[in-house]
C-alpha cells in the first residue's frame, strides 16, 4: 500500500467537512440538506463515485466553493468520499442535517483548522485512513483556562448563563 498526504488548502475563514457516503444521489441530498439547514448558505460539495463512470459529482451555491470542493475531491480520489466547503456557516450549523442524509456513513472531520487527509492506495483504489486536524495540544487547561472557556461559550451564545 502507498500512503499519500493530501493537504486541505483553503482560505482561513472557510470551514470544511470531510466524510464518506455510498450512492450517486449523495451530492444532491447533501445539497438539499445544507440549504434547508441554513438559509442563504454559501457552500460547495463534491462526491467521488466509486463505480460506473467514477466521476466527481459537484453541486453548491457558490462557484468558488464548488471549485474548491472539486479540486480536493480529485486530489483525495477515494471512493464514496465527499467534501463540503462552507463559506458563511459553521459545521455546527449543518452537521445534524448532514448526519440525517441516509447515504452518509461517517464524518471524518469538520473544521477550519489546517488539515491533511491521509490516503492509502492499493491496487483496488484509495481510502481515507485518517485526518490530521490542526496542531497537537500544547498542554492541559488549568483553572483560569476553564473559566475562560466557560465565559467564551456564554459570550458567543452557545451556553446559557
Amino acid at each position: 500500500m502507498n500512503v499519500h498526504i493530501v493537504p486541505i488548502e483553503k482560505p482561513e475563514s472557510v470551514n470544511f467537512i470531510l466524510g464518506q457516503a455510498h450512492f450517486i444521489k449523495t451530492v444532491e441530498d447533501i445539497h438539499e440538506a445544507l440549504v434547508q439547514a441554513v438559509p442563504g448558505i454559501r457552500f460547495g460539495v463534491a462526491f467521488c463515485e466509486a463505480s460506473g463512470p467514477r466521476l466527481v459529482r459537484c453541486s453548491g451555491t457558490d462557484d468558488g466553493m464548488v471549485d474548491l470542493a472539486r479540486k480536493h475531491a480529485l486530489a483525495i480520489g477515494a471512493g464514496h468520499v465527499f467534501i463540503v466547503f462552507l463559506l458563511n456557516a459553521f459545521p455546527l450549523n449543518v452537521l445534524p442535517a448532514l448526519r440525517s442524509v441516509p447515504e452518509v456513513c461517517c464524518i471524518y472531520c469538520a473544521t477550519s483548522n489546517p488539515a491533511q487527509a491521509i490516503v492509502g492506495e492499493t491496487e483496488v483504489g484509495r481510502a481515507i485512513l485518517g485526518v490530521v486536524d490542526g496542531a497537537a495540544p500544547s498542554g492541559a487547561e488549568n483553572a483560569d483556562d476553564v473559566l475562560h472557556r466557560k465565559e467564551f461559550l456564554r459570550k458567543i451564545g452557545y451556553k446559557l448563563a
